[in-house]
């Protein structure tokens, strides 16, 4: 939307472990606002009320004043990790009550005959089965009477569960069928809420779809009973605008639409970060970038390529599989809040175990005894304890080192610097975990780590990325201004997003490719019914096509773009859908079958021309834009910046004297070399020797590691 007036103040929102993030955008005049807020684990919506109530009088506006609030929690993903869900009950197939214990009958380790299994979500005394069912081409089989339905009905009841799941054999092929059968299972059991499978997600693999339809049920009336609390707070503070959440693939839906669907939130706070970093690294001509997000409790990373975030369609929640699509975030190692601790072999260990928000690490002064990395930085001199949050919160350095020195004890270190050496070394054990799975996370894409950049942000990214990028090879660092808040602020600016598809298990010939013209567009009818409940567009969609295929035999489809462009945003606006169809020339079997061998050939290095290719799930994601975030620009640097102060610090390297800058007195073009510190008010930017600094147009700072003699 070009000539308009601005879209209106924005609110994105982040709740940790540890801090519950907030960034408020002001397109009017350019402002970008962050706050950081002790999280609330108790009820997590206090702490974002106070928050939010923080930032505003900080930004001098009336609650009224906001135009959205885009929210991304991971409660449901605690939910499912903890197994406190709410009592779920499961209809399955007759003949198929064991699905969720037999799942894939695969060991859950190769290496250990003594490894237990995930628990089944649901317990068999709660799984009833039902005489419905599917054949493959979606042809009733087995119909339920009313007199079945009463039997399914009455044995629900007696489950007491809170919510149920229907799950039909073949149910990917007529989802009408499936849904018809919950309607009436609805109706007689008005107290408790029912959700068809395909109605949560209509694609083939009958354990992943019930498990997706039970963790959806699962999660839903902790998630709801959340959002209603979110929207008293909200409404208290005087809050009018719509509320979002954001979501798993980096944009976001409305709030009655994630009440109803939550499990596409459920890795929604990750997510958003990739999905700002993506629109940083677009703003920074940056193609490939990492991104390394080191929170609290954990850091993780993701790759981006060709300006677009990676997408998975099958990733791992709590041990149980999850078929979702979902930006493909990946867990490398500890957080500020991990535990350092040595083991019973004398070994110096760091995490998995964090502290959390509360006690929190010892220099919080809340009753925390472990030391963790975030004092490891106290006590080696990176973290200065009076300016931590801006001030707001001072740190304990000699609390911290006095836990850290039992550390060095039980290493049998002793000397004046033992507990410096203790917590140097614990930085070094967890920057070289980290590395170990960075390099094994693209070596298995077959990319080379020195073209890529890293974009760190969390609380303590950008205080290791220097760190963690000399040890993997990578050369360039890009810091964004508010690094910090960064998944907050890919909230703010989150557009509207959602996934579709439908199975289709066709082989591709002049029928196949007619059904998948078939199947998509009506997965874009479907998109366009979905986009016009969501209200507040500011701009043109974007519709994204794809589809599963393999030769005939694979065990697993590879997901192949398609050129679909017959389908633009000027038909989905005007509802050309409802009796239009894609463009045959766009996609015939020729044009599909030459995109699975580009892309078949490009990862396995051979293609086969001659093999017959099946079609497995036609797949559709629709982008709509919300309203731009604004990009902050420094004004131009002319003298050599000034430090504030000097401070040893104990680096890898060694003992260094390092420069103390202030990150807003920073300027556009300020060239700095390492060893450097530059602060803010809630991260640490860490510059070793052998790197340098350069502040970009919009207060990014950009780190190089300088050539080796």
């Amino acid at each position: 939307m070009t000539g308009g007036p601005a879209p209106g103040p924005r609110v994105g929102i982040d709740v940790g472990g540890t801090f519950t993030d907030l960034v408020l955008a002001v397109p009017a005049d350019g402002r970008v606002l962050h706050h950081k807020e002790p999280s609330t684990p108790e009820d997590p919506s206090r702490a974002v009320a106070d928050g939010l109530a923080a930032i505003l009088r900080q930004a001098g506006l009336r609650p009224g004043a906001l135009a959205g609030v885009t929210h991304g929690t991971t409660i449901g993903l605690n939910a499912v990790i903890q197994r406190r869900g709410a009592r779920i009950a499961l209809v399955v197939t007759e003949g198929f009550r064991d699905v969720l214990e037999i799942g894939r009958s695969r060991m859950p380790s190769s290496f250990d005959l003594y490894a237990g299994k995930e628990e089944p979500l649901v317990p068999r005394e709660r799984i009833v089965e039902i005489g419905a069912r599917l054949g493959p081409d979606g042809a009733p089989t087995t119909v339920p009477d009313e007199a079945e339905l009463d039997r399914v009905a009455a044995a629900l009841a007696a489950t007491r569960a809170e919510a149920a799941a229907v799950v039909v054999l073949n149910a990917y092929a007529a989802p009408a069928f499936e849904e018809d059968v919950t309607a009436r299972l609805r109706d007689r059991l008005p107290g408790m809420r029912l959700a068809a499978s395909a109605t949560v997600w209509p694609e083939v693999r009958e354990y992943e779809r019930t498990l997706v339809a039970c963790l959806n049920a699962y999660i839903q009336p902790l998630m709801r009973g959340y959002f209603d609390r979110l929207v008293e707070r909200l409404g208290a503070l005087g809050v009018t605008a719509p509320v979002y959440i954001a979501a798993s693939n980096g944009g976001s839906l409305g709030l009655a639409g994630a009440a109803e669907r939550p499990l596409e939130t459920i890795l929604s706070g990750p997510a958003s970060g990739v999905a700002a970093a993506a629109r940083l690294a677009a703003a920074a001509g940056l193609d490939d970038v990492v991104t390394f997000d080191m929170g609290g409790t954990s850091s993780d990373i993701a790759v981006v390529t060709g300006g677009r975030p990676e997408f998975a369609t099958h990733t791992t929640v709590g041990g149980l599989p999850l078929i979702l699509p979902v930006v493909a975030v990946g867990a490398i190692g500890a957080g500020g809040g991990s535990v350092v601790r040595v083991d019973e072999q004398g070994v110096l260990k760091v995490g998995p175990h964090s502290a959390g928000a509360d006690p929190g690490p010892v220099a919080y002064g809340r009753g925390g005894a472990r030391p963790t990395v975030t004092d490891c930085y106290l006590v080696a001199g990176v973290v200065d304890p009076a300016g931590f949050l801006g001030g707001r919160m001072p740190l304990d350095a000699g609390a911290a080192a006095k836990a850290l020195a039992e550390v060095a004890a039980r290493l049998g270190w002793d000397g004046a610097d033992a507990t410096e050496r203790a917590a140097a070394a614990a930085l070094q054990v967890a920057t070289a975990g980290m590395a170990v799975e960075l390099r094994k996370t693209l070596a298995q894409r077959g990319l080379d780590p020195a073209r890529f950049a890293l974009v760190p942000y969390g609380g303590a990214g950008p205080t290791h990325a220097a760190v963690l990028a000399e040890e993997v090879g990578i050369a360039h660092i890009v810091v964004p201004p508010t690094a910090a808040t960064f998944c907050a602020l890919g909230a703010a600016g989150a557009d509207l997003r959602r996934d579709l598809a439908r199975s289709i298990r066709q082989r591709l010939d002049d029928a196949g490719a007619a059904r998948l013209r078939e199947v998509l567009t009506g997965l874009a009818a479907q998109a366009r019914s979905w986009l016009a409940a969501q209200g507040a567009v500011t701009g043109a969609p974007e519709l994204l096509y794809s589809a599963d295929l393999r030769y005939t035999g694979q065990a697993y489809e590879l997901r192949v773009p398609l050129d679909a462009d017959a389908l633009d945003a000027d038909a989905l606006d005007a509802g050309a859908l409802d009796a239009g169809a894609l463009d045959a020339g766009a996609l015939d079997a020729a044009s599909v079958a030459e995109a699975f061998h580009a892309d078949h050939e490009r990862l396995y290095g051979f293609r086969d021309p001659d093999a017959p290719i099946e079609l497995g799930t036609a797949r559709l994601a629709i982008t709509a834009p919300t309203g731009g975030l604004p990009r902050p620009a420094v004004p131009a640097g002319g003298a050599a910046p000034v430090p504030a102060g000097h401070r040893s610090v104990l680096l890898p390297a060694g003992r260094f004297d390092a420069a103390v800058f202030a990150r807003g007195g920073l300027r556009h073009g300020d060239a700095l070399t390492g060893p450097v510190i530059v602060e803010q008010d809630d991260t640490t930017v860490l510059v070793p020797p052998g790197w340098s600094l350069e502040v970009g147009a919009a207060g990014d700072l950009h780190l190089h590691r300088r050539p080796r003699p």
